[in-house]
């Protein structure tokens, strides 16, 4: 700006609009904040108005609001309040209200790091390799990836699963890094891909080794899915762990952009084949003699057909329903292997539909990196569901399904042996019991149990005696690829 006289007058003339003044990076009032109240687990929305544009978190009580200019929220809260630190959920930036400053500091980079945890390749190479405890801001050790999750009001059953898959290392891995899906084009108007977002986030708060809590309120995550299932699955409504398991896969895996014939990163972990071998039954009403010549026509002959899983079913044998003498149900058990023989090409199983009655039997051909089986507990009838109690005895390590491969693929499946990695339990009554979970830290080859908020250690032998409904395996990869696992 330059000035010049005139006549006795002075002309002020603009030659350039003055400068921001600059952000001051010293803030008196950064000894105020209040890390032990602050919680970004649930929804950036403001505690006033609703909304999701412009949020700010206060850093002296933890509430969300919009906005920092005047008449605002934020600035109004800072005046009434005289809090004066605020952090902006999207920029990732600090202002000091009302003066409106921003606010440059080191010191607060452990606050946006809770908000918004980020992994290096060396970090997430290394997360298998150590078993380091961590202290948390409120005092307690954990181990990252073993964390407990906030059951809100009725979504244990969606937590073991996302605790489940949070600890297989190579989708674990994948979600860490944002750049891997971020790229990934969805339609106009597609809300799916939300899952992926939501679970990529709640993977890297579950990992994070500098969380200023051990525990994870997956609030965000399970608001994605109640959207995404169309209220299908509820955070106020108890659930099935194995239908929310095969839905949460089947989403993700369209959401990462796979179909039927184009793999996503998920399918490159879970997917096997198999060969199902179906024919036609005649109606069991029928005279004899009719079903005898209906048998020979073509249409019940055995057909043959190749369809990929992401988990295998097992049948469990009907429970018996004989008391012992002290008038105490008598809780049966099973071998693993006598409930596997359903995917041995001989085992035939009858299959109703509405009108038509099959029989068939299933092979395998193909199997994947880690191996689901969903043990089948509940069956559901017209009036209720029920529960069948029966005890799967199985080995925690060394299970070879060589024999459940045909007999091509015996001889290009190399690897065939699998190790015990998670573990999911129902305990109680059908509709109203809890889940409870098992997974393997591989740092310290010692398994946990987390139910909600409850994280403690357990010997493998106990694991064998729980009602287990998800198991997830591990295939070694090699002969020394033995994973560490203690007692087992």
């Amino acid at each position: 700006m330059h000035t010049t006289k005139r006549g006795g007058g002075i002309n002020i003339k603009n030659t350039a609009t003055p400068p921001p003044p600059p952000p001051y990076r010293h803030c008196p009032y950064l000894d105020t904040i209040n890390r032990s109240v602050l919680d970004f687990d649930f929804e950036k929305l403001c505690s006033i108005s609703l909304s999701h544009i412009n949020v700010y978190a206060c850093l002296i009580c933890g509430k969300y609001f919009q906005g920092r200019g005047l008449k605002s929220h934020a600035y109004t809260h800072s005046v009434q309040f005289t809090h004066h630190v605020f952090l902006n959920l999207h920029t990732l930036k600090f202002y000091c209200l009302p003066d409106n400053y921003e606010i440059i500091d080191s010191s607060l980079e452990d606050i946006t790091y809770v908000l918004k945890p980020t992994f290096t390749r060396q970090h997430i190479s290394g997360l298998d390799k150590q078993g380091k405890l961590y202290r948390a801001y409120d005092g307690t050790t954990y181990l990252p990836g073993i964390v407990g999750l906030n059951n809100i009001k009725a979504n244990d059953y969606a937590n073991v699963v996302l605790q489940a898959l949070s600890n297989v290392p190579p989708l674990r891995n994948y979600f860490l890094e944002e750049e891997n899906y971020c790229g990934i084009r969805r339609p106009p108007g597609d809300i799916m891909f939300l899952l992926v977002q939501r679970f990529g986030e709640l993977m890297r708060k579950l990992w994070n080794p500098r969380n200023f809590k051990a525990h994870v309120s997956p609030h965000e995550m399970l608001q994605a899915v109640v959207l995404c299932s169309k209220k299908n699955f509820q955070i106020t409504k108890q659930g099935d762990a194995v239908d929310f398991l095969s839905w949460f896969m089947n989403a993700l895996h369209g959401a990462l952009g796979g179909t039927k014939k184009k793999p996503s990163s998920l399918t490159k972990v879970f997917q096997g084949s198999m060969r199902i071998f179906s024919k036609k039954l005649p109606h069991p009403d029928l005279p004899p003699e009719e079903k005898v010549a209906l048998l020979l026509k073509e249409e019940y002959q055995e057909e043959m057909s190749e369809s990929t899983f992401l988990f295998l079913t097992l049948d469990l044998p009907t429970a018996p329903l004989y008391k012992d003498e002290k008038e105490q149900l008598i809780i049966p058990q099973v071998p693993l292997f006598n409930i596997l023989a359903k995917f041995n090409g001989n085992t035939e199983k009858e299959y109703k539909t509405y009108k038509e009655n099959f029989l068939k039997r299933f092979q395998l051909l193909k199997l994947p990196p880690y191996l689901i089986f969903c043990i089948k507990r509940f069956t559901k009838n017209n009036f209720f569901v029920e529960k069948n109690p029966t005890i799967v005895n199985f080995p925690i390590t060394n299970v070879d399904l060589r024999e459940y491969l045909t007999e091509e693929a015996q001889v290009t499946e190399k690897n065939t042996t699998y190790d015990l990695v998670a573990n999911v339990v129902h305990d109680g009554k059908p509709t109203e019991g809890a889940y409870r979970m098992h997974v393997l830290h591989h740092g310290t080859g010692k398994w946990y149990e987390l139910q909600d908020l409850q994280v403690t250690d357990i010997l493998p032998q106990m694991i064998t005696l729980s009602e287990a409904y998800i198991q997830i395996w591990k295939r070694r990869e090699n002969e020394d690829d033995t994973t560490n696992h203690t007692g087992a």
